[in-house]
């Protein structure tokens, strides 16, 4: 069984609303260098980058909570808090 790989916003390498970090895993780069190059772009734009971001922020959905079944059929999420 393969595994197919989806885009979707990161939950734990997320500075606003994991759109980057979401990139970044789905290509396997590093964030980092993903966020600065997003910023040289967005320096000279023909489409302004933050409308670019906010429309995949909407677009991209977010990345499913991982949680862990107890024996007693009760679940806890074990994804970290979206603070």
């Amino acid at each position: 069984m393969t595994h197919k790989k989806q885009l979707t916003r990161s939950r734990n390498n997320r500075m606003v609303g994991g759109v980057i970090g979401g990139i970044s895993e789905y290509f396997g780069w590093d964030a980092t260098i993903v966020r600065v190059i997003y910023v040289i772009l967005s320096i000279f734009p023909v489409i302004p980058g933050i409308v670019l971001y906010i429309l995949a922020w909407i677009i991209i959905p977010d990345s499913p909570r991982r949680t862990h079944r107890y024996t007693h059929g009760s679940r806890k999420d074990i994804t970290p808090d979206d603070n």
